[in-house]
């Protein structure tokens, strides 16, 4: 037990490094999405062509993976904050991916209806929608719960580990999302060259893997005890650690 501190310290020394490589994964998902749409779709428009539906992918990936990716990270990378400023930092950081993600809801509905496309047919298209409104009732409640005055501590205990626990999983649904919008893309727009290795079927398919990589390291982060938030005593009423909802014992800590 005595070695615990000093393992945790140790641990802390590569906690830069992941975090370093979440964003450099993150930024490479949004950079790769922007070329592809731009090098092979012809750019980006709002006049109801193929150019406006170019506008879906780049803020789907920007808003509902990477920025919300980040706003998950932050009660990790600001440790040592005020815990109110990182909620507020958790809340805006979501709410710029929202704002983001309704551009690019309304860019595809807007390119189906102009070119007399139906809506809402794809497997795709219904995970993204599911996934949407999900994160609206996640954001929702979280503001309610968790920044607004006057919450009762009990619900706060009670809704705490539900929103950790859906955090990660909309992450992992969105990300679920969008590869099967990458597959979904390249057989639109290249079904009879893609199994020929085309340029524009590698890119996609190292998107989708940078895609899963950020994934996979944002979950590691956010769940590898080293990296949590330390507790401090005069915020411990504010926050409710899940291991003392399920176990019954010890100190409430920081999410």
């Amino acid at each position: 037990m005595e070695d615990s501190p000093q393992r945790a310290l140790q641990g802390l020394g590569s906690f830069p490094w992941y975090v370093g490589g979440t964003q450099v994964l993150g930024l490479a998902c949004v950079v790769i999405t922007g070329v592809w749409m731009g090098s092979y779709h012809g750019g980006y428009a709002w006049d109801g062509s193929g150019q406006e539906f170019n506008v879906h992918p780049l803020c789907m990936v920007l808003g509902l993976v990477f920025l919300y990716g980040d706003a998950i990270l932050v009660y990790r990378v600001f440790r040592n904050e005020s815990k109110r400023n990182v909620k507020v930092l958790h809340a805006v950081l979501h709410l710029l991916a929202l704002i983001i993600s309704v551009v690019g809801i309304v860019a595809v509905f807007d390119f189906h209806n102009h070119n007399k496309i139906p809506n809402m047919y794809s497997l795709h298209s219904w995970c993204g929608m599911l996934t949407f409104v999900l994160f609206c009732v996640q954001w929702l409640m979280g503001l309610g719960f968790f920044l607004f005055p006057g919450t009762l501590m009990v619900l706060r205990s009670w809704y705490l580990p539900l929103h950790v626990f859906f955090g990660l999983a909309m992450l992992a649904m969105s990300l679920a999302t969008c590869l099967l919008g990458i597959s979904e893309k390249l057989f639109f727009s290249i079904q009879h060259t893609y199994s020929q290795f085309v340029p524009e079927g590698i890119l996609g398919n190292m998107l989708g893997l940078l895609l899963v990589a950020f994934g996979i390291l944002v979950g590691y982060v956010v769940t590898r005890e080293d990296f949590r938030r330390p507790p401090h005593p005069e915020e411990e009423a504010l926050s409710v650690h899940f291991k003392t909802l399920t176990e019954g014992g010890g100190s409430p800590t920081s999410p």
